[in-house]
């Protein structure tokens, strides 16, 4: 299929042929190279701004939540709204400790 600004190539132009190769080669690598590494490091990008958005949110609620209790419900204690938070964070830690299968630790010396 020849544009309408190029010659029909005729049976001598080998050099054509030869720059169409080599293009339909180096498209092919690319493909199986640099696309796969580009996904792979815009996942890993867009996980490690995830990550950090969640861990600042995750903080930012928690101070939130020991100020709130501090000034509003326990009158200055301090430690009493440790207690409440710490309580909380221990309870979704146990939780998700038990949701993890890491209870069974003696089928990893099989």
């Amino acid at each position: 299929m020849a544009d309408a600004d190029t010659p029909a190539e005729g049976p001598d132009d080998w050099a054509s042929h030869a720059t169409r190769l080599v293009e339909q080669a180096v498209t092919a690598v690319r493909d199986r190279s640099t696309r796969p590494v580009l996904f792979a490091v815009r996942a890993l990008v867009v996980g490690t701004l995830v990550a950090v958005v969640s861990v600042f949110l995750v903080v930012a609620f928690s101070v939130g939540v020991v100020r709130l209790l501090t000034d509003d419900a326990f009158g200055g204690r301090v430690w009493a709204s440790d207690l409440v938070v710490g309580g909380i964070f221990s309870g979704a830690g146990a939780f998700l400790l038990t949701r993890s299968g890491a209870r069974r630790s003696h089928d990893v010396g099989r």
